[in-house]
């Protein structure tokens, strides 16, 4: 086995690929056209909203937390696409929804379906179902749990400062490559309001199971909670010195891929 056949076995990334004469060999080439495929099913489509919602709500009554449907001011997904701004702002219906409950909470938790509708059908409540264990042995009062329909990052803001919650948690489905998409990006930031920008936020990203497994996305995120209410700060502000190197718990281990900008 070649040094670079070695380095195959730890990433997907597009390496060492074969070629024959001048050109990528066929099968590097259809590998590609169905990957590119993937990723654009995974923009185009709509999660599964139904069972995700019946899932949702269901781990939630175990935990004795509320769960909510909300819509951006979105009204198809040619318009998301193409105006993110109406992605980061809720509809007016949805606000009135949301006033009921704001009462003020330690943690508001709102799962968007964003670029990945693959991310969030395949990903989501495994991520979740370990979450809420685990955020549980805190003691820290959570806000319901908010599910949006063609939302962007930004939209967390705003809903948070609604229910008057000190850390907004965005998850949503992240921009697939052309080799992952299937990857959830988890978003903190502290003290949300209207109108903040990505430099508030510390992002984990390349959830998945081969990328960053749902164990450690947790260990990661419930750290990085409990730093921005001691130290009061996120994004750029919060450094992450988190001890320990964080590794994937399967013998190879995948590098994750950067994340990507809403």
């Amino acid at each position: 086995m070649s040094d670079l056949d070695q380095w195959k076995q730890f990433t997907q990334a597009r390496i060492g690929l074969n070629r024959v004469g001048g050109s990528i060999a066929t099968k590097e080439m259809l590998k590609f056209r169905l990957d590119h495929a993937n990723a654009k099913d995974a923009v185009n489509q709509e999660p599964n909203w139904e069972l995700i919602q019946k899932q949702s709500h269901e781990l939630c009554q175990i935990y004795g937390i509320q769960n909510i449907f909300i819509k951006s001011q979105v009204s198809s997904k040619q318009e998301y696409l193409l105006r993110p701004d109406l992605g980061r702002r809720i509809s007016e219906e949805s606000k009135l929804s949301l006033f009921p409950y704001n009462l003020g909470y330690d943690l508001s938790i709102v799962c968007i379906d964003g670029l990945s509708a693959k991310a969030i059908d395949d990903n989501l409540i495994s991520f979740l179902e370990l979450f809420f264990a685990k955020i549980q042995n805190t003691n820290l009062s959570i806000a319901p749990l908010v599910l949006s329909r063609w939302g962007r990052v930004a939209l967390g803001d705003e809903i948070a400062e609604i229910l008057k919650a000190k850390i907004c948690i965005v998850i949503i489905g992240e921009r697939p490559g052309l080799s992952a998409a299937d990857s959830l990006g988890i978003y903190l930031t502290y003290e949300p309001k209207l109108g903040f920008t990505d430099e508030s936020r510390n992002c984990i990203s390349n959830v998945r199971p081969l990328g960053l497994p749902f164990s450690l996305a947790v260990e990661k995120t419930i750290y990085l909670i409990k730093e921005c209410l001691l130290q009061k700060k996120s994004g750029v502000l919060l450094k992450d010195q988190m001890p320990g190197e964080i590794k994937p718990l399967n013998e190879k281990k995948i590098i994750p891929i950067q994340p990507t900008v809403d």
